[in-house]
């Protein structure tokens, strides 16, 4: 799924839209997404400018959008904004760097009447850099 095709499921744009693709898509079950981390992107030129890192927010928030795509491309949701209702045991393992490609994997565990409960991993290469619980409700 191309950066296009996911913009028509999710409301995330530039600069705020995390993901370039998504290669695997179960609606409702499980999706993994990559993010190609831009050495010019401007974040860089404030965190930090002499050791630029991708902040770890930034990573819990691409790995929702993973999730958001999972959700909201089921037709039960279509159409509908995925908000975040809570983060829990998120864990930062690796720094992620300017050029490293992410893979961004996310389990939905949980959908009840519109709330939900995944589990997500954010990788480099082979290396686990981020995992989280993630909370949200579709309305």
């Amino acid at each position: 799924m191309t950066k296009e095709e996911i913009k028509a499921i999710i409301p995330h744009r530039e600069p705020f839209l995390l993901l370039d693709e998504i290669t695997t898509l179960r609606p409702l079950d499980f999706g993994v997404g990559k993010r190609y981390v831009d050495p010019d992107d401007e974040i860089f030129k404030g965190h930090f400018p002499e050791a630029p890192v991708l902040p770890g927010v930034l990573i819990i928030e691409a790995l929702a959008q993973v999730g958001a795509v999972v959700l909201l491309s089921h037709p039960d949701y279509h159409g509908k904004i995925a908000y975040f209702t809570g983060i829990k045991n998120a864990k930062f393992r690796k720094s992620v760097f300017p050029g490293d490609e992410m893979r961004l994997e996310c389990t939905l565990s949980k959908m009840r009447m519109g709330f939900g409960i995944g589990q997500a991993k954010a990788f480099v290469g082979d290396q686990l850099v981020c995992e989280a619980d993630i909370s949200f409700v579709a309305a």
